[in-house]
């Protein structure tokens, strides 16, 4: 069997599933394929953020500095902006379940690379720039595969819920990426204190398995498969003309419409400062709070919880609370957003306090990203797009986080200052590190995240 008939959509099954057992059949798979892809998924995220968590431990060891760690980062996000692109429209015609664990599955390996290489390191004491240039090699692919697992868990939510629930569940799928900074924070962190960054991308790869295991036993392709009609026929949705025509055609009508690339840059911002703070957060409360990486890890990866309950509550908020309206919960998150990051940033606190600042940052960014990314995208995007219209908000967003890892650690490298002491007749570097200027380059991009969708609404909706 070659790979496009391995990994191409899966054909209508011959044998009909009963009419008196179609809508039970259907709520039992579309069930388990939403909560096994929404698992998984959390899991996908488990192998991206290990970078995030040993940052401060490869400084320390003098592997890398943080300019460099800003390129390998940036080597990822730029990959995995191709590769949104790109997987978007391939997961249009995909077999979901086989392409998801495929990107799974090769991340762990990877992940797994990683951390042998750096225990080989230890004994065998490998030149540094052959370290460095194989980790940028290594998390670029990390990205390409990465980037098989979004496209593939939404259109799979596109082929098993009609449009009318599919708010919901999209916003409680977006809250797996969250899931996933909690378990890499916490877990990742811990294991990282405890026994050395090496272990923490082991400890991802295990995790990265358990998540390909979980799509192979739960995820379906799609209710045809499974001798199931349509989601259309089942649910009672209307069929309109644009959705009868051939799915390249209607890629072709999303890429150049003008409201997806507004929803793609705004996107772009949000994820810009989302995952500065993601990806510097650590580092942060380390150099600039002088917390311990436990502590440090403890305060990002608690905010996570937050970022769960504000992404999950976004579709409620908006088609409950709000009446459909996306505009009024989009600024209003949008501000929050703006001032606890403000105040995370410039002011210093206690521990506690520094949660509640990240905290209500996360639970406010999670709104944002859930009603531009997700709501109103879908208000304008037909369904045989999906994936297409995730593509160029993919590759828009990734390059922006690519450009910022590398703008974050410059920033971060040019204000800081070395200090030399001695203790106990033994010399120490000491580095001081001033935020302040990547701290104003963040706020921006949140400013300019939810100004832009929100004053253009009305242009995006016609």
């Amino acid at each position: 069997m070659g790979l496009y008939k391995f990994y191409r959509i899966s054909k209508p099954a011959a044998e009909r599933v009963a009419e008196s057992e179609v809508g039970k059949t259907y709520r039992t798979l579309r069930n388990r394929t939403f909560w096994g892809a929404t698992a998984a998924y959390s899991l996908f995220y488990l192998c991206r953020l290990s970078m995030g968590v040993v940052k401060k431990p490869l400084i320390d060891e003098g592997l890398f500095s943080a300019a460099e760690l800003g390129v390998i980062a940036s080597a990822f996000y730029f990959v995995y902006a191709i590769g949104k692109f790109v997987n978007g429209f391939i997961a249009d015609y995909c077999n979901v379940r086989r392409y998801m664990a495929t990107g799974l599955a090769i991340s762990s390996v990877i992940n797994l690379l990683m951390g042998l290489i750096g225990l080989g390191n230890g004994y065998a004491g490998f030149p540094p720039y052959a370290v460095y240039l194989i980790f940028i090699f290594l998390w670029g692919i990390n990205g390409w595969v990465l980037s098989m697992g979004s496209p593939s868990g939404i259109v799979s939510l596109s082929r098993w819920f009609p449009q009318s629930r599919r708010g919901t569940y999209y916003s409680i799928f977006c809250s797996t990426p969250y899931i996933g900074e909690a378990l890499s924070m916490v877990l990742t962190g811990s294991i990282v204190a405890a026994f050395g960054w090496e272990y923490g991308f082991i400890a991802s790869a295990l995790g990265g398995f358990v998540g390909v295991g979980l799509i192979l036993l739960s995820v379906s392709d799609t209710p045809q498969s499974k001798g199931l009609p349509s989601v259309q026929e089942l649910s009672g949705e209307e069929i309109k003309p644009i959705d009868k025509l051939p799915t390249r055609e209607i890629q072709k009508f999303v890429l150049k419409h003008p409201a997806i690339w507004i929803i793609a840059v705004s996107c772009a911002f949000i994820n810009l400062t989302k995952y500065g703070i993601m990806e510097w957060g650590v580092l942060y409360l380390q150099g600039a709070r002088e917390y311990s990486l436990e502590s440090a890890s403890w305060i990002i990866g608690f905010s996570a919880v937050f970022a769960i309950v504000g992404t999950v509550g976004a579709g409620w908020l908006s088609d409950v609370v709000f009446k459909g309206d996306r505009v009024k919960p989009a600024l209003i998150s949008g501000f929050i957003s703006l001032a606890a990051l403000a105040l995370f940033l410039l002011v210093d606190g206690s521990k506690w306090v520094m949660a509640a600042f990240v905290s209500v940052f996360s639970l406010a960014v999670g709104v944002l990203y859930c009603i531009v990314s997700g709501l109103m995208a879908i208000d304008i995007v037909p369904r045989k797009a999906t994936g297409a219209a995730l593509g160029i908000v993919g590759i828009s967003s990734y390059m922006t986080i690519g450009i910022q890892n590398i703008v974050s650690g410059l920033l971060i490298d040019r204000f800081a200052t070395e200090t030399i002491t001695i203790v106990d007749g033994v010399t120490k570097t000491v580095t001081e590190y001033d935020f302040v200027p990547v701290a104003l380059f963040w706020l921006s991009a949140v400013l300019i995240s939810f100004l832009l969708p929100v004053l253009n609404w009305k242009r995006l909706k016609r």
